[in-house]
């Protein structure tokens, strides 16, 4: 595939050249840029550490460690020339090494990745949100593991051996990074060639379904979105815009008032005093200062951000109020 550029009613066509004859080292130049933009290989992702080796062979490192979406861990590994030799294989290996990887272990790594990169972050809560988990359904994290390879072009023998594991149903990907030069820059076209987005598409609503089927059969993750006030929220978000936008439409006079209304409904801790959370509990509560609400009391409080099957009852006690809340798909 060639790069135009049109200016003038011209296209001129730009020249493909090499990461080594613009002297981008794979690691300093190519991996430092992808690891700030990773949606550009792996899009929905977020990137928790680099250079993994947190293993006895230290020789052995994953260059980018993320995590999706749907809370799978995604392996990612950079090639900047166009021989890739043999890292599907190595990529493999490293996936089979990470695939008993618990949540908090992830949180640790993540922690470690946001202090060198001095983020200003929480890690936990950040893994949380970006997954729509709550600390009631942990088990659900890391259940598989994706593999992104992201190089200069591919062999036929790799891009062979790859075919063959996606037929075996391992989620592996390989999208060619292709420079350019135009004036003064290096342009990058970033192309999945494996699978085919069409191809792609399909099978991420095919996986999607797959959960949902499971998720029905198990009763653990739900997918569900909800629209409010214009705004498409996942469950933990829906209740912190819902409840918030209650107390300052209400304007409910104290936290008794809020809990004795909520506790009806058998919401009895989805409302409490900021100052009351233990540290250890941080994290089941929207506790950032922006998500805080200070009543009319002058009491601060928080919201509970730990809902699992409980929506219907907050779908129940916000009712009375006419406020309109639809589920949408996911």
């Amino acid at each position: 595939m060639s790069l135009y550029n049109i200016s003038n009613k011209n296209l001129t066509a730009l020249t493909q050249t090499t990461f080594a004859a613009e002297g981008l080292q794979e690691r300093q130049d190519l991996q430092e840029a992808l690891k700030g933009c990773v949606d550009a290989i792996a899009p929905d992702c977020l990137v928790i550490s680099e250079e993994f080796s947190d293993w006895e062979d230290s020789r052995r490192r994953i260059d980018l460690l993320a995590i999706d979406r749907n809370a799978n861990l995604v392996v990612i590994e950079l090639k900047r020339d166009e021989i890739g030799a043999h890292m599907e294989l190595q990529a493999l290996r490293y996936a089979a090494m990470i695939s008993t990887m618990t949540f908090d272990k992830a949180c640790e790594y993540f922690e470690q990745y946001i202090a060198k990169e001095r983020l200003e972050i929480n890690a936990r809560e950040t893994i949380l949100e970006f997954v729509d988990l709550d600390e009631n359904s942990l088990d659900d994290f890391g259940n598989d593991v994706r593999i992104m390879l992201a190089s200069a072009d591919f062999g036929k023998e790799l891009t062979t051996s790859v075919l063959w594991l996606r037929d075996k149903g391992i989620d592996i990907s390989c999208v060619r990074l292709t420079p350019y030069r135009y004036k003064d820059d290096v342009l990058i076209n970033a192309e999945q060639i494996i699978p085919v987005p069409e191809v792609e598409a399909y099978q991420v609503k095919f996986r999607e379904k797959q959960a949902e089927q499971r998720t029905s059969k198990k009763g653990q993750r739900d997918y569900s979105k909800y629209r409010f006030n214009g705004q498409v929220y996942n469950k933990r978000k829906l209740a912190l815009a819902v409840i918030t936008h209650w107390i300052e439409d209400r304007r409910p006079a104290s936290l008794v008032d809020i809990q004795n209304h909520l506790s009806r409904f058998n919401l009895p801790k989805a409302v409490t005093l900021a100052d009351l959370i233990a540290e250890k509990h941080l994290n089941r509560y929207h506790s950032s200062e922006d998500a805080l609400l200070t009543l009319a009391s002058d009491e601060v409080i928080a919201i509970s951000n730990q809902w699992g099957d409980n929506i219907p009852n907050l779908l129940q006690a916000m009712a009375p109020f006419g406020y309109v809340i639809e589920k949408v798909d996911s």
